[in-house]
């Protein structure tokens, strides 16, 4: 990145300006004014626009982002449940149904790829990023690389990948890639610290800022975790204090809100609270924090679904929009968008064109439902079943 410098007004500078203030200044019995210099630092990166561009493309009505960033020891686990070994061919057939689906562009804006997918081409050898271009779908890119345990903490994580980060990203640039994702994690049963607050917040920041420096939108993604038996109000409480931190640190990096997307957990209790929470209340508390943290100059707000079910991840979104919202009310699901898929496929070419299918039944509803017109009337028993895994990693 750039150093700061400061310059006047009428002088070049590419990164930031100062202005002057006139403010009175008595001297006897008159008055006259003075000039003083105050410092205005302003970010106007050489991506500001297409930043700002990238983010609006991406929250556009009635579309969402298609999550398929899951490393490949992941992937790998998706495969084993249908009975496929975790290899480059089958994640690749895997990625390559879900990236060709006819008419996917239509509910979704952006789909979020692991490393090896950006790089990869279909089996006639066309490349994945041409193929997402083709649909009028932004190629994302998780950046991040994963979590470790964070040392002085209450059996904490952080997340790693700072290191190499810029040069990573302009590459990752140059193949076709306009936006980022870094996620880091936050955990209720174990506390969570303010060590660990702090550091989740001063990664992304960090994450943020060298993201847009290099041309990508970040996604902003501090997942507090379903895990534990907790209210909602605990949940709240925390995810109030995250979002406060965090936002605190973009500004200190000096990150364009214009040029972001947040993906945030849902304000729901815990996994194994006794009590369950219906989508409206979800909606109401989920909303109410979001009021208070996140400025409107945030274009998009795009959820993850976190381990709910199918249908619970769409009603809930769906409750979010029944009036408006002073940003883009929206999705970026994995396992929401792709557990029916997965299970309709088993591996088999000749289920591929249903497969697809599945995939576009889930992707219109939570179009239907960031639209606020969402009906679960139909939706299968599968769409149902909750994915909530204890310890989750992705």
């Amino acid at each position: 990145m750039a150093c700061v410098s400061f310059a006047k007004l009428n002088a070049p500078s590419p990164s930031w300006i100062c202005g002057q203030q006139s403010l009175p200044q008595r001297s006897g019995s008159s008055a006259r004014l003075a000039t003083r210099r105050v410092s205005l630092p302003i970010r106007a990166g050489a991506y500001t626009d297409e930043l700002i561009k990238t983010a609006k493309t991406i929250a556009s009505p009635g579309r969402g982002i298609l999550a398929i960033d899951e490393s490949n020891a992941t992937c790998g686990k998706r495969l084993s449940s249908i009975g496929l070994d975790n290899t480059e061919p089958n994640r690749q057939a895997y990625r390559q149904l879900l990236l060709t689906t006819p008419g996917l562009g239509e509910y979704i804006s952006g789909a979020i790829l692991f490393e090896e997918t950006l790089y990869q081409s279909t089996t006639d050898g066309k490349k994945f990023v041409d193929v997402l271009h083709d649909q009028k779908i932004v190629p994302g890119i998780k950046v991040d690389k994963g979590l470790v345990p964070l040392p002085g903490s209450n059996n904490e994580s952080w997340c790693q990948g700072l290191d190499g980060l810029s040069s990573r990203s302009a590459e990752y640039y140059k193949q076709g890639a306009r936006f980022a994702k870094w996620r880091t994690v936050v955990s209720i049963p174990c506390g969570p610290s303010a060590l660990a607050v702090k550091e989740a917040a001063w990664g992304l920041a960090r994450y943020a800022a060298i993201s847009q420096d290099n041309g990508l939108v970040p996604i902003v993604e501090p997942e507090i975790l379903l895990d534990g038996d907790h209210p909602i109000e605990r949940t709240l409480e925390v995810a109030e204090k995250v979002w406060a931190e965090v936002f605190y640190y973009l500004a200190e990096n000096n990150v364009i809100f214009e040029g972001i997307l947040l993906k945030p957990s849902m304000v729901t209790p815990g996994a194994e609270h006794k009590e369950r929470a219906n989508p409206e209340t979800i909606a109401k508390y989920t909303l109410t924090m979001l009021k208070r943290r996140v400025p409107p100059a945030v274009p998009g707000i795009m959820f993850l679904s976190g381990g709910q079910s199918e249908m619970e991840a769409t009603l809930n979104l769906h409750a979010m929009n029944q009036s408006p919202n002073p940003w883009h009310v929206s999705f970026s699901y994995a396992r929401a968008l792709q557990n029916t898929v997965l299970k309709t496929w088993q591996g088999r070419p000749e289920n591929v064109e249903a497969a697809q299918k599945a995939l576009l039944v889930r992707a219109k509803a939570n179009s239907l439902a960031q639209l606020g017109k969402y009906s679960a009337e139909g939706e299968s028993e599968e769409a149902k079943k909750g994915m909530f895994v204890k310890g989750y990693t992705y």
